[in-house]
């Protein structure tokens, strides 16, 4: 998938950026870790930075649209191209708060575009050690079918009733 990449459209949550400069977002991208491992160092990518618009982030759907249009039409880039990351601020449960409640409805605004999606921009090694001692909700790729079956049989405290 990467080879093919010239951009990078990164969308943040308009809420959370209001207190955070994404600076381990970017961080991330330019130390090619977290969600952009997979994207090799000596590729020469561009990033566009933008917010979800609010909730219920349908101004994703305007901004892609916009980006599409300008990059084919001033640089001849195609929408095969572009690669849109969801920020780690979207899809995981983290300091900023927990995922965002309209993921589904962002990735159906994306797909409609055909755009490529990734979840995830930047792993904080502090959020994982929370997620793994039960602070903050697995990532997708962290729960296993054993936690599934656990988490659903469990209430709303997490420990399978009582008090």
């Amino acid at each position: 998938m990467n080879s093919q990449k010239t951009y990078i459209a990164v969308i943040q949550c308009h809420l959370v950026k209001q207190r955070c400069s994404g600076y381990f977002c970017e961080k991330a991208f330019n130390e090619r870790s977290g969600g952009f491992s997979v994207y090799n160092r000596d590729e020469n990518l561009r990033i566009l930075y933008m917010t979800c618009g609010g909730c219920c982030g349908r101004a994703t759907h305007r901004k892609l649209a916009n980006l599409i249009r300008m990059s084919k039409k001033r640089e001849s880039i195609s929408k095969d191209q572009i690669v849109v990351h969801l920020a780690s601020c979207i899809t995981n449960d983290n300091y900023h708060g927990p995922p965002c409640p309209h993921l589904d409805y962002l990735k159906e605004l994306i797909a409609k575009l055909s755009l490529d999606i990734v979840e995830g921009t930047n792993i904080s090694p502090k959020a994982e050690s929370r997620r793994l001692e039960g602070r903050y909700k697995l990532r997708a790729d962290q729960v296993t079918e054993t936690d599934e079956f656990f988490s659903e049989s469990e209430d709303e405290y997490g420990d399978g009733g009582g008090e």
